[in-house]
């Protein structure tokens, strides 16, 4: 893009600026993202079509351009350093879920011991997402203009590199600390727990809390017959305090239902709808010598035909 004065707008801008204490991602080559929803979460922002936009701001992820990230319910701000003396902010904007909503999510997951005891002890399962997705609110964006995204750049390109830098950086954070994502949607870690132990010890019978942890006013152990008392009972904590109030379950049973699944598994892991001419899309145009704009159109009917084919009954 060029000035009034035939210059170019981005002339005055050279490399970013070094960065002392920036946030540098874990990898420094290849994929980012180790857990099952980091990944989930780059995969999907490729499927939009923003694949090599993204790339761009793989490097200032590893350089450590990133200043400082913070989550909050909807919003996810950042501050990331180019070439000029101030750094850039970043937005990144996503609707959180209202209480009503995160209401009957919780619901869903206090009546399932299996998501109680699993994000008590700290963990996402896999069949999160389908919970979520059955619940009317997906846990991650399903188009591209559900996120808000925002840079105090002079790059029009959406996301820039700075925006890129960010997401990279927001993948790690959901390695990190995976109630980041579910904090983002509307629900920070303490208050989720605190409702899940809440609706466990109320489903209880007899609205005892779950799971056998003495009660902090609990009288003492008995005296034995040597005048000394019993020892104390433990405090039962993490997945101990929702599975410990189940009912026992006769051993028979439990051999004929060992091998099955605590939770109805979906038929099939979720897929992601996309054309499939995605990789030219996110590709940029061939060389001339390689037979320039024509060739993308020439793979695109042939991916489409393909696609068709594929698709279709014929024993072919």
């Amino acid at each position: 893009m060029t000035t009034p004065d035939g210059g170019s707008r981005f002339a005055e801008f050279g490399p970013p600026r070094r960065v002392e204490g920036g946030l540098k991602a874990r990898s420094t080559r290849g994929a980012i993202g180790r857990s099952w929803w980091s990944r989930r979460f780059l995969e999907v922002l490729e499927s939009f079509a923003l694949g090599t936009r993204l790339t761009r701001g793989r490097a200032y992820a590893r350089r450590g351009q990133v200043l400082r990230i913070d989550v909050a319910p909807g919003q996810v701000t950042a501050s990331v350093q180019g070439s000029r003396p101030d750094p850039y902010p970043v937005r990144i904007g996503l609707a959180a879920y209202p209480d009503e909503v995160w209401e009957r999510i919780e619901a869903e997951l206090a009546g399932q011991a299996f998501f109680s005891a699993r994000l008590l002890a700290g963990d996402l399962p896999a069949e999160l997402e389908e919970l979520f997705t059955a619940a009317g609110a997906p846990l991650f964006p399903g188009a591209v203009g559900e996120l808000v995204q925002h840079c105090g750049c002079p790059d029009f390109a959406v996301p820039c590199k700075h925006l890129a830098a960010t997401f990279y950086l927001l993948a790690e954070a959901f390695d990190a600390d995976p109630f980041q994502l579910l904090h983002w949607r509307g629900r920070a870690r303490g208050e989720l727990l605190d409702r899940l132990r809440t609706l466990r010890g109320a489903a209880a019978p007899g609205g005892a809390p779950a799971g056998p942890a003495a009660a902090p006013d609990a009288p003492a152990a008995p005296v034995d017959a040597a005048g000394g008392r019993g020892p104390a009972a433990r405090p039962v904590a993490g997945a101990g305090r929702v599975l410990g109030g189940l009912p026992a379950v006769p051993p028979d049973d439990e051999v004929d239902r060992f091998w099955l699944s605590p939770v109805a598994l979906p038929d099939r892991p979720p897929t992601l709808a996309t054309g499939p001419e995605l990789l030219l899309r996110q590709l940029g145009p061939p060389g001339a010598a390689i037979g320039g704009p024509g060739l993308v159109e020439r793979l695109r009917r042939a991916y489409r035909q393909f696609g068709r084919e594929a698709g279709s009954d014929d024993p072919r």
